[in-house]
């Protein structure tokens, strides 16, 4: 369990903390919510599923995540007033979230971040979650990371490989935090400040061969010069030794 000693009715609850009985007094009356949350990680994002349209895991990050105790659960207990509420609250898990670590690299990827909203009614998931994470997800791909909207409804965002598919789908509204990749393009490729920062955090090198043509049409698309590889470096004349 990570504290903020600052705030210390706020939180990070580790997969390991959850056998306690009892939680801390901070997540008491949402012990169900969070030991739910976690096994739906565990049953539903690191599982492949017959509608996902690709081999693999629903989410490809997610067990690598609890295997490295690197998977966090926060919690905003209550009903937010307006979305301003939610997004000081996803701003300050934001930051908690840089300052853990490395921002690159195999410990930055799969450093994982949930934060519930247990309380949010069915006809607030919308405007709370959906429209949040819309309005949150240019300031979080600014700072080269993903915010993600989960909830029962489910969200009405098709899955890459299958448009009937709608794969965030979770038992608990919440939204989750992680480090931008190279293979989130497509979530990004349409939109210029996305491209912008996609394209200030990774090199063309960093990028899968797969992806470069889109990479390419975006660029053009949006108006960015078209990246190109890192030249190699020129091998070093031999001089010969004059004696």
């Amino acid at each position: 369990m990570l504290i903020d000693w600052s705030y210390p009715d706020r939180l990070l609850l580790e997969l390991a903390d959850l056998p306690r009985d009892p939680l801390p007094e901070a997540v008491r009356g949402h012990e169900a919510a969070l030991r739910t949350v976690a096994r739906w990680a565990s049953d539903y994002l690191t599982n492949p599923h017959p509608e996902l349209g690709r081999k693999g895991p629903v989410c490809p990050f997610a067990q690598a995540s609890m295997d490295r105790g690197t998977f966090y659960l926060g919690l905003y207990r209550g009903v937010p007033a307006d979305r301003n509420e939610v997004a000081a609250t996803l701003t300050y898990y934001r930051d908690w979230f840089l300052e853990m670590g490395p921002s690159r690299g195999t410990a930055a990827q799969f450093r994982t971040m949930l934060v519930l909203f247990p309380e949010v009614p069915a006809d607030d998931l919308t405007r709370f979650i959906d429209e949040s994470q819309e309005a949150l997800k240019i300031d979080y791909v600014s700072h080269g990371l993903m915010i993600g909207e989960f909830h029962d409804a489910p969200p009405d965002k098709a899955g890459l490989w299958n448009d009937d598919f709608r794969p965030l789908h979770s038992p608990v509204p919440l939204l989750a935090i992680r480090h931008m990749v190279p293979t989130d393009l497509p979530f990004l490729s349409h939109d210029r400040d996305y491209m912008a920062a996609y394209l200030r955090r990774f090199s063309y090198d960093d990028i899968p061969a797969r992806l470069r043509a889109m990479v390419d049409e975006a660029a053009t698309t949006l108006g960015f010069e078209v990246p190109s590889p890192t030249p190699s470096p020129r091998p070093m004349a031999h001089t010969a030794e004059l004696t």
